[in-house]
């Protein structure tokens, strides 16, 4: 030891350098470690954590010129007991510290119990019981993450909020006696469920995957559809308690940098204590909806369709705990389109929206007007003159109206929360006992339950249950308008809602585009769906960098 020891020395007071501890073997011992340029022995006592002397040594990747706020502690005790105190370890079960020596350096493996990834952590801890002491005890920091964990992902951090914050996501941290620096290995096992077809947006023909509650899946499945490398994949976290990961994803060439940037700036700008509930607390925070009942941006389940609008020039955002991605800027007329009518040939996918358009327009004013032409029989059409009840019930028609309305919304959250085996039972009961007992009784007439159920269907075929629901409110406004005005209360009522509608803004972008501002190739575009090879051009309403779907013929 001594031979060893008087060459290092030697060496050191020669070059003003130390050199490499695997070079001259195993001799020195931990107690051999000394600062750069000053050839003396560090002398220690007790251990690693209470070395003096630290002068002249910096952190194993940083700069000591640069003071670190909230640094690692280097004895492990210090760096257990700042664990317990802020992160809980000791109190909450499920946080594991493991402790181990390799090569007579002493490592803590810091970790979620149920968040880590079990194989790999066992494979990282075999590769290290081989390590020696020749190869810890220069610089162990460095070798761990160079040379002995087999991981693909391990970066070093110098604050323990950093560590603390990275190891509550999932991920392990590696805190090591003496060092200023921890690693984090990024082996996360977070609970998943299959990507099985979202029940919102399902299709006869196409594919059945959807997106699920893991942010990496998602991303994972919009890559696998967009193999472009400018496609990019921003995170950041929200929430000062949940510090929950929001992934903005857009495709550089094409979308538009100023809505980019926006969007951006609007993400980084929330302060909340978190969004457990994910997209829809980040949605609120990000447009300024107040009141306003009407979706501003578009939610979809299915990976294609958000593929589908990055090459639009949209940006899309993926929260992690949630299968909803959201979709920016959108307008009206997004949340009328569906997936299934671009899974058809073009003139079957252009039938099956113009009966989705005529369902959604019976949903908002088949009742107002039938419930018009009750109260002034002069506005009956020649030939319609059978319009209306003709043994009206023992309720007024309004109330009617109303008490069927509060009936399909509380048969619809009871079919929420009733388990699917008795779903059936609850419909009949619903349907047979409640509506047929009610029309024989009187209470009720055959003609409201009838329009009432055309409403409620067209309701059901509008693609964005946010929007579907937004219709309801407006039609009980229109129906409350025509009892109170008749004529009038329709025409005004409905002016206002048109006028309503086109004041709003998606994030900068017309709420009732294309017709305010009005657009020939946009219009095109809602009333039909147009072939893939006529389809050239990208809509002016993302203002993409490249307009250009399909590269020009050489």
């Amino acid at each position: 030891m001594q031979a060893s020891f008087s060459r290092k020395r030697s060496a050191a007071d020669q070059g003003g350098r130390e050199q490499p501890a695997n070079a001259e073997g195993h001799g020195a011992g931990a107690d051999g470690r000394r600062s750069e340029g000053t050839g003396q022995q560090k002398q220690v006592s007790g251990g690693r954590g209470d070395k003096q002397g630290q002068k002249g040594k910096g952190p194993s990747n940083g700069d000591e010129s640069k003071p670190v706020d909230d640094p690692i502690p280097l004895s492990m005790q210090e760096v257990k007991d700042m664990l317990e105190e802020r992160s809980g370890l000791g109190t909450s079960f499920d946080l594991v510290l493991r402790e181990m020596v390799f090569g007579s350096i002493r490592v803590g493996f810091y970790y979620v119990n149920g968040l880590a990834k079990d194989q790999v952590l066992t494979m990282v801890l075999d590769r290290l019981s081989y390590a020696d002491h020749a190869v810890m005890e220069h610089n162990p920091a460095e070798s761990l993450k160079e040379y002995l964990i087999p991981h693909i992902q391990v970066s070093p951090y110098q604050t323990m909020k950093e560590v603390i914050g990275q190891v509550m996501a999932g991920a392990t941290g590696v805190f090591i006696e003496g060092e200023k620096t921890a690693l984090v290995v990024d082996a996360k096992n977070f609970p998943v469920r299959s990507t099985e077809e979202p029940d919102l947006e399902r299709v006869v023909r196409g594919s059945r995957d959807g997106f699920v509650e893991t942010l990496m899946t998602n991303v994972a499945l919009v890559r696998r559809r967009v193999r472009d490398p400018m496609l990019r994949a921003e995170i950041m976290q929200v929430g000062k308690r949940t510090s929950t990961d929001i992934c903005i994803g857009y495709i550089d060439d094409i979308a538009n940098p100023k809505l980019v940037e926006a969007i951006r700036d609007k993400v980084k700008s929330v302060e909340l204590d978190g969004i457990p509930l994910a997209e829809k607390q980040l949605e609120e925070a990000i447009v300024a909806k107040g009141w306003n009942p009407y979706p501003l941006v578009r939610y979809t389940e299915r990976p294609d369709v958000a593929a589908a609008h990055l090459l639009e020039g949209h940006v899309i955002l993926m929260s992690d705990t949630s299968p909803s991605v959201m979709i920016m800027p959108s307008t009206f007329f997004h949340h009328l389109q569906h997936a299934e009518e671009y899974r058809q040939l073009p003139i079957i996918g252009s039938y099956l929206r113009w009966v989705r358009f005529l369902g959604i327009l019976a949903s908002l004013f088949l009742l107002p007007l039938w419930y018009l032409m009750v109260l002034e029989p002069g506005l009956k059409p020649t030939g319609l003159e059978f319009i209306g009840p003709q043994h009206p019930g023992k309720i007024p028609v309004l109330i009617q109206f109303l008490l069927a309305e509060l009936g399909i919304d509380l048969m619809r959250m009871a079919s929420v929360h009733t388990p699917t085996p008795l779903s059936v039972a609850m419909g009949l009961v619903a349907a047979i006992l409640i509506g047929d007992i009610a029309v024989k009784t009187g209470l009720f007439t055959n003609e409201i339950i009838f329009y009432i159920s055309i409403a409620t269907i067209g309701m059901f075929a509008t693609p964005s249950y946010e929007l579907s629901l937004a219709n309801r409110i407006v039609r009980l406004i229109l129906l409350f308008s025509v009892a109170l005005f008749k004529v009038p209360g329709l025409v005004i009522a409905t002016t206002v809602w048109l006028m309503f509608l086109s004041l709003q803004r998606s994030h900068t972008a017309p709420y009732m585009w294309p017709f305010l501002p009005f657009n020939a190739m946009g219009l095109l575009n809602i009333l039909f769906r147009l072939p893939v090879l006529k389809d050239k051009t990208r809509l002016s309403i993302t203002r993409a960098k490249d307009g250009t779907r399909q590269p020009a013929p050489e």
